[in-house]
């Protein structure tokens, strides 16, 4: 067998590594991250015919990861933006500002970004998170909840699953900690005044990406657009950003609701909330019910586990709402 030679070496440790199944999200990202192997392996094969390494110049760096996170690998393959600007393509280093608790199992963490800069998402849009544990490489997609116009941060809402891989990851963190971001991908194209009315099914940390709408639409005097908001959850407890949606339901447009599956009855909820909360699971029965309590033929967000919102899209359409009035996160 021939002896590989030195340059044939050289040029073998420079071509991309195709991914593992872990490191797609599922979320559809546009590139997803094998559109960005397919397009580095082009750009190697490229320089590699041509013999000119200059040509991958620039593409990567080594970034060492938190020395904090047990389990993570010495270092990993990324990009780091001097800016800290988003990027669909690489993977940007952001600083963790704050992590708060909200409920047993979820969390609020807050990034840094640099002097009075935004991320200037689309609304309803994801980005996708970068981690490693135990030598395995995963990716996962969140919606930031804070406003499209927060300056200097953003903030991403998680839960964290007791066997899931990525979860290990994100409980290591705390403040000072770097961590690395890309996106942003997909979004609902909403315009103000478009529908008459908003009706958004969000089950647990779905409720993400329809806070930002909701905050659109109460920033914007002008957009008279009435929002019924349906959250599901397991309990009161884990109702997550009480505080936002109570400030949120004062608006004359915004009505939320909350459907409670492990509460059997509502006597030991606060009188506030008795009113606009129903015990079990949101159903055929009770979607009609709310679809017909809208005040304007809704246009309906959906946005929970696939399981959910399957289940949704068919009450939806028992109730009368058809497919292309229904807009699936």
């Amino acid at each position: 067998m021939l002896a590989m030679s030195d340059s044939e070496q050289d040029w073998l440790a420079l071509r991309p590594q195709e991914p593992s199944p872990s490191q797609c999200c599922g979320s559809g990202c546009k590139p997803c991250i094998y559109d960005v192997y397919e397009k580095e392996l082009a750009q190697w094969e490229r320089a590699k015919a041509m013999q000119d390494k200059s040509l991958l110049m620039g593409k990567k760096e080594q970034v060492h990861l938190s020395s904090s996170h047990p389990g993570a690998c010495a270092l990993i393959i990324l990009v780091r933006s001097n800016n800290s600007e988003l990027n669909p393509d690489t993977f940007t280093a952001f600083s963790v500002s704050s992590v708060e608790q909200l409920t047993e199992d979820t969390y609020q963490y807050k990034f840094e970004l640099p002097g009075k800069s935004s991320l200037r998402l689309s609304l309803g849009q994801h980005i996708v998170l970068r981690g490693v544990v135990n030598g395995l490489e995963v990716q996962r997609a969140y919606t930031p909840i804070s406003p499209r116009n927060a300056e200097g941060y953003f903030e991403v809402l998680i839960k964290c699953y007791e066997a899931g891989l990525m979860s290990q990851y994100i409980k290591t963190w705390k403040r000072g900690d770097v961590v690395f971001w890309r996106g942003p991908f997909g979004g609902f194209p909403y315009q103000p005044n478009k529908h008459g009315e908003l009706l958004m099914l969000a089950s647990g940390t779905g409720l993400a990406p329809m806070i930002p709408i909701l905050q659109s639409i109460t920033d914007d005097e002008e957009d008279e657009t009435f929002v019924t908001l349906v959250g599901c959850f397991p309990t009161f407890d884990k109702i997550y950003l009480k505080p936002l949606l109570q400030d949120l339901a004062r608006y004359w447009n915004i009505r939320i609701f909350y459907v409670l599956s492990q509460e059997s009855s509502l006597e030991k909820l606060p009188q506030s909330y008795q009113e606009n909360t129903y015990t079990g699971r949101l159903n055929e029965d009770l979607m009609k019910t709310i679809v017909n309590s809208c005040r304007r033929k809704p246009f309906v967000l959906i946005c929970g586990s696939s399981a959910f919102n399957e289940d949704m899209s068919r009450y939806l359409k028992t109730a009368g709402i058809e497919e292309d009035s229904c807009f699936v996160f």
